[in-house]
């Protein structure tokens, strides 16, 4: 399924506020934009068009593709930190049409007030009336069923990360999902935040197959990659050649209750040749590399559809 569809009238409402924007001056802020990310820094005097154009599409992609990874979960409440124009909400929305809450929590005024605009020209009545919070962070805000901080721990220092990952679990009654990059700085953040959670008795709720240490570590970080196709105007933004884009993110999502989990995951693109499929995933017992041989027909046939990210 794709998953960069919007829900409501959000399309029209970016189009919009995008409409005066000079197609030149996007493209040299989504080039200035670039820069700010790859090195890690505040999103704080980024250029809000550019951010719509050519950075909005791909976090989207990513946090509602981390939505669906949870299957039984039904929340009728979010909160939303570190909100930006309200991509996670809106992901959350299309997600769960049953939501009947949303509150955003967003310290630059810029982003607020974007959100503000855009929720009401969604035309979504759960996010007409959301309720947007110039504030840092959650502390004095209502609970709610998934809180969700998407690509919000970037901007603190790795060590802030379990504290600050402990103090969203208290404003969640079911659920917290965190997404970061999908890199070595992002996943060690996720890391963290995963062993803080863990030793207050949250439960693993995905990606991991397990609650024991994570055995990643040194060169090696996890992450999936998540493709989505790019508009015209953000090939032109970014000055792309292709007319997709992969968006690698790391995630983990805990939860108030225990659920049974997969098995195993895919932690890396499969490799599929006529000798066989070789696997690496991960497990209760550690990291391991599966071989799927082709003369196995039928277990080499199913192997062959599996995917980065699957649970096995």
């Amino acid at each position: 399924m794709s998953y960069s569809e919007r829900p409501g009238q959000l399309d029209q409402a970016i189009a919009s506020w995008l409409r005066p924007q000079s197609s030149v001056a996007l493209r040299e802020q989504s080039e200035k934009l670039t820069e700010v990310y790859r090195h890690g820094r505040s999103s704080a005097h980024v250029n809000l068009a550019a951010y719509l154009t050519a950075r909005m599409p791909a976090t989207y992609a990513a946090i509602r593709r981390v939505f669906y990874e949870l299957p039984d979960f039904k929340p009728l409440s979010v909160l939303d930190v570190g909100a930006g124009p309200g991509t996670a909400s809106w992901a959350a929305v299309a997600r769960w049409p049953d939501i009947a809450k949303v509150t955003m929590i967003e310290a630059d005024p810029r982003f607020a007030s974007l959100a503000g605009e855009l929720a009401v020209a969604s035309e979504l009545p759960v996010l007409m009336a959301a309720c947007i919070v110039n504030s840092r962070l959650a502390a004095d805000v209502t609970k709610a069923d998934l809180v969700i901080a998407a690509y919000v721990f970037a901007e603190l220092e790795e060590r802030a990360a379990a504290d600050i990952a402990l103090k969203l679990w208290m404003q969640s009654e079911r659920v917290l999902v965190i997404i970061e990059p999908g890199t070595p700085r992002g996943f060690a953040r996720i890391r963290k935040a995963r062993a803080a959670l863990i030793a207050k008795d949250a439960h693993v709720l995905g990606p991991c197959t397990h609650e024991n240490t994570c055995p990643m570590n040194g060169t090696q970080w996890c992450h999936f990659t998540q493709r989505l196709q790019r508009s015209r105007e953000h090939m032109h933004a970014k000055g792309a050649s292709h007319s997709f884009e992969d968006e690698p993110f790391s995630w983990i999502a805990m939860a108030r209750e225990k659920s049974e989990l997969a098995k195993a995951r895919v932690v890396a693109p499969p490799v599929t040749s006529k000798i066989g499929v070789t696997l690496r995933v991960c497990a209760a017992a550690g990291l391991s590399t599966l071989n799927i041989a082709s003369r196995d027909k039928s277990a080499y046939k199913q192997a062959k559809k599996v995917e980065w990210g699957d649970a096995v």
